[in-house]
């Protein structure tokens, strides 16, 4: 994974943050929203979410952001929506995962071979990140990236986790078009795309738990 001349530098100084601090304030917009939200809702979790799993995992799930009443609440990547739902029943078949998901962060649940994070660590309003947004969290996603060795497959979940997923990889989008199934090659690396697990996408029929099983099954058989 090749990284720009501004990052190595900065590398060089100090390691990158993985998960930004609790009070992170890079993104004035998303603080406002935290702090209005730890206000209305003081039980929440309302922090950047960390991401779940190994770091010596093979497999890396890339999602959009917290979910207000998912990882927002709960403060576990997909845990207490219906994302999570599907997310965490598909990879518990294609053993990416053990246990049994009771949508919330002491439920035991593990991951195997698997970890999960977010291209923005904070919820947006309306679930909507702003462009300037999305870049100014990629840091964490370059560090996540950087920090797993034995990294080989990543999954991205929806066209904006593709995009943020990118450019750490050194890739262009006419190199690497989104598409649903879509594998591409990055070195080592193999980015598989999906259509994201929200409610809306499956009410809709965008997204079918058999569509969204087939990029798993994809993925088990070529790391297998």
């Amino acid at each position: 994974m090749k990284t720009s001349r501004s990052e190595a530098a900065r590398s060089s100084r100090q390691p990158l943050a993985v998960v930004p601090d609790r009070d992170c304030p890079l993104c004035p917009r998303l603080v406002a929203f935290r702090e209005a939200n730890r206000t209305r809702e003081p039980s929440w979790h309302n922090a950047p979410v960390a991401p779940f799993g190994d770091l010596e995992a093979r497999l890396l799930i890339v999602g959009l952001a917290p979910g207000m009443q998912g990882a927002n609440r709960t403060g576990r990547p997909f845990t207490g929506d219906y994302a999570g739902d599907l997310l965490y029943a598909t990879l518990i078949e294609y053993g990416f995962a053990r246990g049994t998901y009771q949508a919330r962060p002491d439920d035991g649940l593990k991951l195997v071979d698997c970890r999960i994070a977010n291209a923005v660590h904070c919820v947006p309003p309306q679930n909507k990140p702003l462009p300037v947004e999305i870049n100014t969290c990629r840091q964490f996603l370059v560090a996540n990236l950087a920090s797993m060795p034995n990294l080989r497959a990543i999954v991205a979940l929806g066209r904006i986790a593709h995009d943020s997923v990118l450019k750490p990889l050194n890739l262009k989008g006419s190199q690497a078009p989104f598409g649903h199934g879509a594998v591409h090659q990055a070195g080592r690396f193999k980015l598989y795309d999906s259509y994201h697990c929200s409610r809306y996408n499956t009410n809709t029929g965008v997204l079918t738990p058999d569509m969204f099983r087939s990029v798993f099954a994809r993925i088990k058989a070529d790391l297998d």
